[in-house]
């Protein structure tokens, strides 16, 4: 068995790059394009409530997709990495680390304000996020793309003088 660390490339780091960014894609689609918006429409969920139960759901997403990108970006550290995939899995890692160190932290302070009854809840501050998951949504599905290109061969067409 290979050295799971060498800079040579295995059938474990190449699967990674087609598999993470699949499962990051949807853990994205269901959580913050699904389940937030919808959570609020549930009978008996106050603001409070919701807020508390999206403080949750929201911090251990961020750390699945923590796993996800320190992963990804073990497996574009091999070789034979397309630079086109590689810059995606950076762009993809750098705006995770963004979303989570600036625009997390300051909605947290806003929904510690909410909870205390000193803000209204009105803040723009979620449309910031929204763009870091709508540019991830973009990013993966690029790298999707790319991936499954290098993985899918077709044959090109040779013309057969007996048909």
């Amino acid at each position: 068995m290979a050295n799971a660390f060498s800079s040579q490339d295995t059938r474990l780091s190449a699967g990674a790059r087609v598999i993470l960014p699949a499962i990051w894609l949807g853990l994205i689609i269901g959580i913050s394009l699904i389940e937030a918006p919808l959570k609020f429409t549930a009978p008996g969920i106050t603001i409070p409530l919701g807020l508390g139960i999206g403080r949750l759901v929201f911090t251990a997403m961020n750390w699945v997709e923590i796993g996800i990108a320190v992963i990804l970006l073990w497996s574009v550290l091999k070789d034979h990495v397309g630079r086109l995939y590689r810059w995606l899995a950076c762009g993809m890692i750098a705006v995770l680390i963004i979303k989570v160190t600036v625009i997390r932290p300051l909605l947290n302070n806003r929904t510690d304000a909410v909870l205390a009854g000193v803000d209204d809840g009105g803040s723009s501050l979620h449309l910031f996020y929204i763009a870091a998951d709508g540019i991830l949504i973009l990013g993966l599905v690029t790298m999707l793309i790319v991936a499954a290109r290098r993985w899918v061969w077709v044959r090109p067409a040779v013309d057969n003088p007996h048909s």
